[in-house]
C-alpha cells in the first residue's frame, strides 16, 4: 500500500521519491513488454483510443451480426484453404454451416444474411487441387 502523501510535501516531489524508491527496488524489470518499443507510438492520435481498447479486450462486435456471420463465413473459408488436413477443413466448415443454419432459421436483426451454407465437399475438392492431393481411394 502506498503512503499517504506528507503535508508540506509537493505531490511532484512526493510522486518522484515513490517512483526512484520503486525503481531502485527493481519492481518495473519484470514487467510485461519491458524493453520493447510501445506499439501505438507510431500511430495518428486518436481521441477515442481507450474506448476502442476496451471494446477490443471485451471482444465487443462493432458490425450487425449479420455481417459479422459473413465475415466470419470469409474468415472460415480461408482458414479451410489453408489447413493441414482434410478433417481439419470438414471441422471448421461445419462449424460455420451450423452457425449459417441457425441464423437462417431464426434471421438475427440488422441486415438480410443472404449467405448461403457451404458446400463442404465443393470447398475439399478446391483444397485437394491447391494442394495437388488426389482423393484417396
Amino acid at each position: 500500500m502506498t503512503e499517504r502523501k506528507p503535508p508540506g510535501v509537493s505531490f511532484e516531489s512526493f510522486v518522484d521519491r515513490q517512483i526512484r524508491q520503486a525503481a531502485e527496488r527493481g519492481e518495473f524489470e519484470d514487467l510485461p513488454g519491458y524493453g520493447k518499443p510501445l506499439a501505438s507510438l507510431d500511430a495518428p492520435y486518436d481521441e477515442l483510443w481507450w474506448i476502442r481498447d476496451k471494446l477490443h479486450r471485451e471482444g465487443f462486435a462493432v458490425l450487425p451480426p449479420a455481417l459479422a456471420l459473413r465475415k466470419e463465413a470469409e474468415d472460415a473459408r480461408e482458414a479451410a484453404l489453408a489447413a493441414r488436413s482434410e478433417r481439419q477443413v470438414r471441422d471448421v466448415l461445419t462449424a460455420v454451416n451450423e452457425k449459417i443454419r441457425a441464423a437462417l432459421r431464426r434471421p438475427p436483426p440488422g441486415p438480410p444474411l443472404g449467405l448461403p451454407e457451404f458446400d463442404v465437399e465443393a470447398v475439399v475438392r478446391t483444397w485437394r487441387e491447391g494442394r495437388g492431393d488426389r482423393p484417396a481411394g
